[in-house]
């Protein structure tokens, strides 16, 4: 049975992975720095653990749960953003770029850097991490959200190195990119059309991470499947 971690896993888009992989036969370990009703609703075949993937503490105690067992799948979901009128270009400080940056981009290396060991005990070892369209600055012709775009921006460079570093480990690094979904990250998205439900945004992210070789690593993909630029 291969085994899998996810981060974010009480609310949203994480939750709906870690309802993935139980369905799909994996050892779950789903984390969250809020352990609530969601995260403990996917049964007692799962592993709930607290983390907070922006603190070294945390991490290494989940790693320490964790122990010496091999890791197939790492899923780094969690992420923050701050409300948009907080987070222009007048309003905008070392608070909200720090909070977001932990979370969003130090968060998914410090957590990989810790289980890499397990990945690489691991036959087909896999990470997914959870990026935005808005960290792509060839696409950005909309502006604002510095701290938000700049970690998604951030986290995609370090992603590419990831890949890069570990493609001859045989590990697959899959850099996604959820489209408009509604979750409590963004309370606007609630009310835009083209907005889809954490389930459908999920379910095909999965298609997509699963599907990529190891000529694939590294690359940006949008849940429709296609390649998106840096």
């Amino acid at each position: 049975m291969p085994t899998a971690v996810v981060t974010g896993a009480n609310s949203g888009i994480g939750h709906s992975f870690a309802q993935i992989l139980v369905r799909e036969g994996y050892t779950v370990y789903a984390t969250d720095v809020q352990l609530g009703s969601k995260i403990q609703s996917l049964g007692h075949s799962v592993d709930v653990t607290h983390l907070d993937v922006g603190t070294p503490d945390s991490v290494s105690a989940f790693q320490k749960h964790f122990g010496d067992q091999p890791l197939d799948l790492l899923l780094n979901i969690a992420g923050v953003m701050a409300p948009h009128g907080s987070d222009t270009l007048t309003s905008s400080n070392l608070a909200v770029f720090s909070k977001t940056f932990v979370t969003n981009t130090f968060g998914p290396f410090l957590l990989t850097q810790a289980l890499l060991p397990n990945l690489l005990r691991s036959s087909r070892p896999r990470i997914g991490n959870m990026s935005s369209r808005v960290g792509s600055m060839a696409d950005n012709s909309s502006g604002g959200s510095y701290a938000y775009r700049s970690s998604k921006a951030a986290l995609n460079s370090i992603s590419k190195c990831m890949a890069v570093d570990l493609k001859d480990k045989g590990v697959v690094v899959v850099i996604m990119h959820p489209g408009i979904v509604k979750t409590g990250l963004d309370a606007n998205s609630h009310t835009m059309t083209e907005a889809v439900e954490a389930d459908e945004a999920a379910e095909k992210l999965w298609k997509i991470l699963m599907s990529k070789k190891l000529d694939d690593t590294g690359r940006f993909w949008h849940r429709e499947g296609m390649e998106l630029e840096w």
